[in-house]
């Protein structure tokens, strides 16, 4: 594999040309309009420098092409980007809140990807509208994110009515945070009812994923020891289901054994949802078995949570968690690169390392030093 391809500033070219392969819904590519300009489908279109409002009429009209393109810019991390992905973000903001978010994580190889694809595939074919969004925060290393989601989903990605996104962290969770929820957003005014938010493994990014989406499911598997198979009690505790995967073969039973064991040890935590009972379930994302159940009691879900308030309140604290978490995340960025800040820092990690300045005598300094260069 060419180094390069992992590099951020390369990163993004990459996936708006995985996602122009389609051409896009409303145009032919190739074909010019009445005008003598080229259409959004048109390898031209796609090259040249957009406006917000053909951004945004874009993806109002479910433009496929112009919805990767806007999903491009909302994730780039260059300064000249910022104001015009805000100003399409800003446009955009009355066609949000219309889909079901579904946060999906759990275990590696529990099948996740898989459970997706087949998940999606059905609510495709029954009329909805599915979009997928595939974090991938472990990419700290090279800056970028693997774009593994895209091929394991083949199926789902090619059906008309769905739309593959992996997306990168940028080599932060607080960046997971910002970029899927413009995301998210974005799917929302393309028409897409509902939005599927993968994230790998089992952390920290559980929690920020739980933070945007409504329903969270915890994918896990039978047969790995330890029934719980080292996931913490807190990562349980933030489900709303719980899917013990690949029910299907000789593993059925050990499947359904696993599943009564979660089902006894839910009665002992605390739901993640007033007024929701966490449930274990089984299913086969190879079979299909179980996948429409399981949609069955997404489906409930929300009803409840809809008719309580509780879907309000909270989409409502989720927002301004996002805002606190933004200007956390601001903050901290707009300290490190301080030139003062810059300077002092490797010589107090050095002291604090070396055991002669405290950590916290270290911290006040950067921080007296830095209000006392602003107020000058």
């Amino acid at each position: 594999m060419d180094d390069r391809k992992n590099q951020p500033g390369e990163l993004a070219d990459i996936r708006d040309n995985v996602e122009v392969e389609r051409p896009a819904v409303s145009t032919r590519p190739g074909v010019r309009g009445a005008d003598g300009k080229p259409n959004a489908g048109t390898s031209a279109a796609r090259r040249r420098t957009l406006s917000t409002q053909e951004y945004v009429d874009g993806v109002l009209s479910g433009d496929r092409t112009l919805l990767a393109r806007a999903i491009t810019l909302v994730e780039s991390n260059a300064p000249a980007h910022f104001d015009q992905a805000q100003e399409v973000v800003q446009a955009l903001l009355p066609y949000r809140g219309k889909a079901t978010r579904v946060g999906i994580t759990g275990v590696p190889g529990a099948g996740k990807s898989t459970l997706i694809e087949t998940l999606g595939t059905a609510l495709a074919e029954n009329g909805h509208k599915v979009a997928v969004t595939a974090v991938d925060p472990s990419s700290t290393v090279t800056g970028g994110s693997v774009l593994g989601d895209k091929t394991r989903m083949e199926k789902l990605g090619a059906n008309p009515d769905a739309f593959v996104r992996p997306s990168p962290s940028s080599g932060t969770l607080g960046g997971v945070t910002r970029k899927t929820r413009e995301a998210i957003l974005l799917f929302e005014a393309a028409g897409y009812d509902v939005v599927i938010v993968e994230t790998v493994g089992v952390g920290q990014s559980e929690t920020l994923v739980r933070e945007m989406v409504d329903f969270f499911l915890l994918v896990l598997i039978a047969g790995g020891g330890d029934e719980l198979q080292g996931i913490k009690k807190g990562v349980i505790e933030l489900a709303d289901a719980i899917a013990v995967n690949k029910a299907d073969g000789d593993n059925v039973q050990p499947a359904e054994l696993a599943r009564a064991e979660y089902q006894r040890a839910l009665h002992y935590l605390r739901p993640a949802t007033r007024g929701w009972q966490t449930g274990a379930h089984v299913c086969s994302a190879l079979t299909g078995a179980g996948v429409t159940e399981l949609w069955q009691v997404v489906e409930r879900f929300m009803e409840l949570a809809r008719r309580d308030g509780v879907l309000e309140q909270r989409r409502r604290a989720q927002e301004r968690h996002w805002l606190r978490q933004l200007v956390r995340d601001q903050l901290e960025e707009m300290f490190l690169r301080h030139p003062r800040i810059a300077e002092l820092l490797p010589e107090l990690e050095a002291a604090v390392e070396r055991g002669e300045v405290p950590a916290v005598s270290a911290a006040r300094r950067l921080l007296e030093t830095f209000e006392n260069d602003r107020s000058r």
